[in-house]
């Protein structure tokens, strides 16, 4: 039981960043007022290290450490007791100490205590004389030791520690960070950033197990995590469950090393043993060089490098520049698409043609947004739409689509050319309450018939959601708006849905299209498709058409309308028009 109270002890200790530290006038003016008002020539907060007592503060002594063995401190960190010794050459136990032979005579110490019960040192006062203490004196001992446990506790937590590991934090990452870049310029180390839960994780024991739970695991993953680099590194918690700390330069083989066996040594920890289904710490790895590259920058590399280690075996990532600049270029889409909506002149719509059985006529087109980046240039719909359907912008994004293609959709009204334009739309926007009512407004304020508009989902939005979305479709139905199932034949396997779907189109995806006229299987799949379709009472639209021996199996099948590059690329307007002409 002592033995484990005293690596407690030492881990408190160590935690603290006292020892070895310069000396603080914050300390040294206890140790004034202990020498005075005793009037001792010696005072001094001693702290008892593994095998030494040093001194954070001293007055009268010289020396910064004497030897642990036979120290009057050490006794007080071992029982947590005052310790008031009369004569040491009296003494069994210390007339033949350091203190004693030193020509120490006289010994008073009050443990410096922790709120968690740690005794870390004492508060001691010393004379060349025997002497007896008073009660008064006692009292005052004690409260000088208190202050400076007040004074340590304030020094630890100001900005500095985090308060539920005790581990300096990512400020102080930082300011140290900086100093070892004055000290060793442009050395090579590496960061490793040790994540002990992913997000889902932590929200699940938080839910399960609770935030009192999550607090133990965490405090005792920063435990076991100093234990495994050694108490010469200095370790830091950065965020709720994550750590970093540097290691010595070399390549990057020994330092993907050192996070596996990192890894494995919290996995055999006892921090798992409740949890073990739930637990998966993991390490990335990231180079940087002292004094050139930015605290910011080095977390921001080694936090990169972890989350791809969540996608690897391993647990163990590696900083790649690749992957970054991936995640990065998607950081700065969403951030410049906000800003496109702001500058129309970066989006505008283009028009692909839907071109009808029989007479080939166009009576419809699908909407296509494009957006021209001003500095990445053109910015493909496959790359920033799925970014940016899932979050805020959603909904923007949506009304400058509508507003647009409504707005054109008008002018192609008023020339004579009752142009059907679809507008693709996601799920997300069958969460808005008033999408239904923002529509059929705009076509009011527009004078425009509701049967020059299309909308076009993907089956995976159409199930995705409650009654409720589908009361909004079936509302705009009634109004005289299709609905239309895009991508169809790539979502749910069952088609039971098509049953009771509030649309009247279904749009054949081009992966079934492409090579239909050379396979054999497409071939089947798409004659089923058509086939089932129109006998539930469907239009179906085949998307992808490029070659004529497609189009021409198409026809044969019944398809009622075809959209692909053998018809016509999506245009601008004034294209769409030309192409319309002739």
């Amino acid at each position: 039981m002592h033995n484990n109270y005293e690596q407690a002890r030492l881990y408190t200790l160590r935690q603290l960043n006292l020892l070895d530290t310069p000396p603080s006038e914050s300390f040294d003016r206890i140790t004034r007022m202990a020498s005075q008002f005793f009037n001792l020539p010696i005072a001094a907060v001693s702290l008892t290290d593994q095998d030494r007592q040093w001194f954070k503060s001293r007055v009268g002594v010289d020396h910064w450490e004497i030897p642990r063995f036979k120290a009057c401190c050490g006794e007080v960190a071992d029982e947590s007791e005052l310790l008031v010794i009369p004569d040491l050459a009296s003494s069994a136990t210390y007339h033949d100490s350091v203190l004693a032979e030193s020509g120490i005579r006289f010994y008073a110490g009050a443990p410096l205590t922790t709120q968690d019960g740690y005794t870390l040192g004492a508060m001691c006062v010393l004379g060349t004389e025997p002497r007896e203490v008073t009660e008064q004196e006692i009292a005052v001992l004690k409260d000088l030791a208190a202050m400076v446990m007040a004074q340590i506790e304030l020094q630890h937590a100001f900005g500095r520690i985090d308060p539920l590991t005790g581990l300096p934090n990512r400020s102080q990452f930082g300011e140290d960070l900086e100093d070892l870049g004055r000290d060793a310029s442009g050395e090579l180390r590496y960061a490793l950033f040790t994540e002990i839960l992913d997000v889902t994780q932590t929200t699940t024991l938080n839910r399960v197990m609770g935030p009192a739970y999550l607090d133990e695991l965490i405090q005792g993953a920063g435990q076991g995590l100093q234990q495994g680099v050694g108490s010469g590194v200095r370790l830091y918690s950065v965020g709720p469950g994550q750590f970093v700390h540097l290691i010595p330069g070399g390549n990057e083989g020994e330092a993907s090393s050192e996070a596996l066996r990192i890894r494995r040594e919290l996995m055999t920890q006892s921090l798992a043993e409740n949890a073990a289904t739930l637990i998966r710490p993991v390490v990335g790895v990231a180079p940087l060089r002292l004094g050139e590259d930015s605290p910011a920058h080095v977390l921001r590399t080694a936090h990169s490098a972890c989350q791809d280690a969540r996608q690897g075996e391993t647990g163990v990532g590696i900083y790649s520049m690749a992957i970054d600049a991936s995640h990065r270029r998607r950081f700065a889409l969403l951030s410049g698409f906000r800003e496109a909506l702001e500058h129309p002149d970066q989006l505008h719509l283009v028009y692909q043609p839907r071109v009808t059985l029989g007479d080939q006529a166009c009576r419809g087109a699908e909407a296509l947004l494009r957006w021209h980046h001003p500095e990445l240039g053109a910015i493909s719909p496959a790359e920033f739409i799925p970014l940016v359907e899932n979050t805020p912008l959603a909904r923007p994004l949506t009304d400058w689509v509508i507003r647009t293609a409504i707005a054109q959709a008008v002018r192609w009204y008023r020339q004579g050319q009752p142009i059907c334009i679809s507008i693709n739309i996601s799920a997300v926007n069958l969460e808005e309450d008033d999408f239904a009512q923002r529509l059929l407004s705009l076509l009011d304020e527009a004078e425009l018939p509701a049967d020059c508009i299309e909308l076009e989902l993907t089956e995976t939005a159409l199930l995705g959601h409650g009654r409720a979305a589908w009361i909004q479709l079936e509302r705009l139905v009634e109004a005289g708006i299709r609905v239309a199932i895009d991508d169809f034949g790539t979502g749910y396997s069952s088609l039971a849905y098509l049953q009771s779907i509030p649309a009247q189109v279904v749009k054949i995806d081009r992966s079934f299209i492409h090579g239909l006229d050379e396979d054999a299987r497409s071939q089947t799949l798409v004659k089923s498709m058509i086939g089932m379709a129109h006998d539930l009472g469907y239009h179906v639209v085949a998307e992808g058409v490029e070659t004529e021996p497609t189009w021409r199996f198409l026809e044969r099948l019944g398809c009622d309308e075809f959209q692909g590059f053998l018809f016509a690329m999506p245009m601008a307007p004034d294209a769409f028009e030309a192409w319309l002409s002739s």
